[in-house]
């Protein structure tokens, strides 16, 4: 889109607003199942009234449509009539393609399961090539820009799920000048400070927020014991969050605790089925069972969670190794002395027995004693996060706004988990609901290689064990996969994307694991893909936004929402509050503006000099100014006054729901 001037922009298919034009798509002998997956992931629905912004056309499609182009993003889908009549000439060269490398991440392999066999294409020297197969370096993808509108070309189709392919289809739209005007602001990412430590704060946290991330779940084990200069990372880091809206979370992976507590402590550690100290992976497990250990790790992780301006906790993972179970004693916990010990006098006998095969009790010739232990193990587990849970309730009764999240991987999708893992979150869910807790479901590496639609039926597990999914949250893992997969091994593009918005339309949060392994193309796309928020243009001037959640909407200018001044908002775009809305354009610019509000807006209130905002927030929301603000009140009292020798531009505002004042 181009700002002409003041609000006034020139949208996609070229109407002078300030509003956005809600994109929509129609298919001409094209497969609409696949598309619809395609533009679906960045909430862009089809459209059968002749009004659609993009218009997909496939081999056997008219040649007429390439009218289309200049007020359309045209789409074309291999070689035909309408590829011709756009300067797209096919010659007899027949090449099988099989991997191809795309201008967006020119170092992925991006490989396709099955080779295709696709005609050179000689492209117009006005298009430019987004993708080529990798050893003859023929166009696969490519495309230009019209007057107010777009061509995309690509050699074959997408493929039955829309991801075979072409990863980066979606970014060669938006190059294009695809509007995808709503965003999410309520993503979680979690960050490991290891890889980021050289990276400046400020400038990860603006571009996080830009993301869409609302809350960051740090690494908290770097922190444990007080280092002077990990210290002083974490705050900056915890600081630079806030002033861009950005909530931390402390994020915990106990049993393990720390490097250096691993290293002062070889008498605690924890230990595998094969009598080692449980080192596994870059976990170094220590034994929590021990009264010892117990209370030295409950010391710290409290002195932590005091040290730290945080805004809730995250108790994560916290069950037993590993993902082969009993077949593999090398890596099978807990085998401390303290649990065999409680075990022996419930079960009769010592666990250790089961990997000697010489014994009665083998686990490969006695499953009744297997099933005995695997039953002890998950009781123990949720034993485990009960108590450490009551941990953190106690720091929480003091700080009563710390929001507190348990991460458990998912064993209703695939069962197998409770046994290999000891996890079993029917028994932990009553336990977090009843905490007013937010339980953070993660796919476990065995449904990596499955499709986005396995989080729809993952909520409909869940759905099964509580009617209320409001405290049920999903963490999306971005990582090398194990599996064969096609056409990239980890999550990126229209995969990401699609999984993404699946994941969003099923289930209260999205996290994504981790910020390091996000792919830098993918970030501009993912808080649209996140967003399920509905738009609909009501007319040339008014935009309806229908939203379980508060929304970024590209706007620009001042802006009315529901026939009032509105003023949460910045240059490109505002937030809009939960439930359905009209925006029009605006004539009168709040005195008091806020460029970001990190908490759930309920209605905003605008007076000559000032501003009210009624919001409700599991933690403490972050208000970030976008004009002077010299005093804020919280449900009537006084909360904040600015100094302005030491004028700031954001304030925490209490958890709960409160009507906060802003005064010019």
């Amino acid at each position: 889109m181009r700002i002409l001037t003041g609000c006034m922009l020139v949208a996609l298919l070229g109407a002078p607003l300030c509003k956005a034009t809600v994109a929509s798509f129609a298919v001409e002998k094209a497969d609409a199942v696949s598309w619809g997956k395609i533009l679906g992931s960045l909430g862009i629905a089809a459209n059968k009234d002749g009004m659609a912004s993009i218009v997909v056309a496939g081999p056997e499609a008219s040649g007429e449509l390439f009218a289309k182009a200049e007020n359309h993003i045209l789409i074309v889908v291999g070689n035909g009539a309408l590829a011709e009549r756009l300067g797209l000439h096919a010659r007899a060269e027949k090449v099988d393609v099989r991997q191809i490398c795309d201008s967006h991440a020119p170092k992925m392999q991006v490989i396709w399961e099955a080779p295709e066999k696709v005609s050179a294409t000689d492209v117009p020297s006005d298009f430019q090539v987004f993708a080529t197969e990798k050893w003859k370096g023929i166009p696969v993808l490519a495309g230009k820009r019209t007057s107010h509108g777009a061509v995309l070309w690509m050699a074959t189709s997408p493929g039955v799920s829309g991801i075979e392919r072409y990863p980066y289809l979606l970014q060669a739209l938006s190059d294009l000048g695809l509007d995808t005007p709503a965003r999410t602001t309520n993503l979680w990412a979690f960050f490991d400070s290891s890889y980021r430590i050289r990276a400046d704060s400020d400038y990860l946290a603006q571009r996080w927020r830009q993301a869409g991330v609302s809350v960051l779940q740090v690494a908290a084990w770097h922190n444990v014991e007080p280092n002077a200069v990990q210290d002083e990372y974490l705050k900056e880091l915890i600081a630079a969050c806030h002033r861009h809206a950005i909530l931390v979370y402390a994020w915990l992976e106990l049993p393990h605790v720390s490097e250096r507590f691993w290293a002062d402590h070889p008498e605690w550690r924890e230990k595998t089925g094969a009598g080692q100290d449980a080192q596994l992976d870059w976990r170094k497990l220590m034994n929590l069972q021990n009264p010892d250990c117990k209370a030295a790790v409950t010391n710290d992780i409290s002195a932590l969670l005091w040290r730290f301006d945080w805004d809730g906790v995250n108790v994560a993972e916290l069950y037993f190794e590993s993902l082969e179970g009993a077949s593999n004693p090398a890596r099978f916990t807990p085998m401390n002395e303290d649990v065999r010990r409680d075990f022996q006098r419930q079960g009769g006998f010592d666990p250790k027995l089961l990997f000697d095969p010489a014994s009665e009790y083998s686990a490969k010739k006695n499953g009744a004693a297997l099933r005995k232990f695997l039953d002890y193990r998950a009781r123990l587990a949720e034993k485990m996060q009960v108590e450490w849970l009551d941990v953190v309730a106690r720091v929480n009764a003091i700080k009563p706004y710390l929001d507190v999240v348990l991460t458990h991987i998912d064993d209703r999708f695939d069962s197998g988990i409770k046994d290999e893992l000891g996890a079993d979150v029917a028994r932990v869910l009553p336990e977090v609901q009843a905490r007013k807790s937010t339980l953070l479901v993660e796919d476990p590496a065995t449904l990596w290689n499955l499709g986005p639609e396995r989080y729809s039926k993952l909520a409909e597990k869940y759905g099964e064990l509580t009617k209320d999914k409001s405290q049920i949250a999903v963490d999306i893992n971005v990582v090398e996969r194990y599996q064969d997969v096609y056409p990239t091994k980890k999550q990126t593009g229209v995969e990401l994307m699609e999984l993404v918005h699946q994941a969003a339309t099923s289930f209260s949060r999205v996290a994504l694991y981790f910020e390091n392994s996000l792919e830098k193309q993918d970030l501009a796309l993912l808080p649209v893909a996140a967003n399920t928020a509905r738009l609909q243009d009501k007319n040339a001037s008014e935009l309806e936004v229908d939203s379980s959640d508060c929304t970024r909407v590209t706007w620009h200018g001042a802006v009315n929402v529901d026939g009032k001044a509105w003023p949460l908002r910045n240059e490109q775009a505002l937030l809009v509050p939960v439930g359905k809305h009209i925006l029009t354009a605006g004539s009168v610019t709040p005195a008091v503006e806020l460029r970001d509000f990190n908490g759930a807006v309920q209605s905003a209130e605008v007076t000559a000099n000032r501003t009210d905002v009624f919001y409700i927030s599991r933690t403490r929301a972050v208000a970030v100014f976008a004009s002077k603000v010299s005093a804020i009140d919280v449900d009537g009292m006084k909360f904040w006054k600015a100094d302005t020798a030491n004028a700031v531009g954001s304030v925490m505002l209490p958890s709960g729901q409160h009507v906060a004042t802003f005064y010019r």
